[in-house]
């Protein structure tokens, strides 16, 4: 009988560093997420599965804003403040995943939160210096 899982092999965590994630899917797929009021009709393996994404995708934003942050000087303030939010990410990332809405909407959320602090690391990364 032949399987149809993949196991990847990266010791040296390369897929993390080497291949972008898809952002603007992750963007759409976070506003429609949080923009369920109620209960949105899904079966609980496909909330499950939805939870599931959203946390691959919160993993490998979480591992950009510690190399982004990791440019900072110790003593940054934007360096501190992606500290306090990589804490609570992998406080929240800790529980298990639930095929609720509810359990969906908190890794949106997470996910939403992460991109806003990577972007804001980035904002205030110093410029390479420029050979005149």
């Amino acid at each position: 009988m032949s399987s149809t899982h993949l196991v990847l092999h990266d010791p040296e965590g390369r897929l993390d560093t080497e291949l972008p994630l898809d952002r603007e899917l992750h963007k759409a797929l976070v506003k429609a997420v949080l923009g369920w009021s109620g209960d949105p009709g899904l079966p609980p393996a496909d909330l499950k599965q939805i939870a599931l994404l959203l946390t691959g995708a919160a993993r490998t934003v979480a591992a950009d804003v510690r190399r982004a942050a990791g440019l900072l000087p110790e003593d940054h303030a934007a360096r501190a403040l992606a500290d306090v939010v990589l804490e609570e990410a992998d406080r929240r990332l800790s529980v298990p995943l639930e095929g609720t809405a509810r359990c969906a909407q908190g890794r949106a959320r997470l996910v939403r939160a992460l991109y806003e602090r990577l972007d804001r690391l980035v904002g205030a990364a110093p410029e390479p210096a420029r050979a005149s």
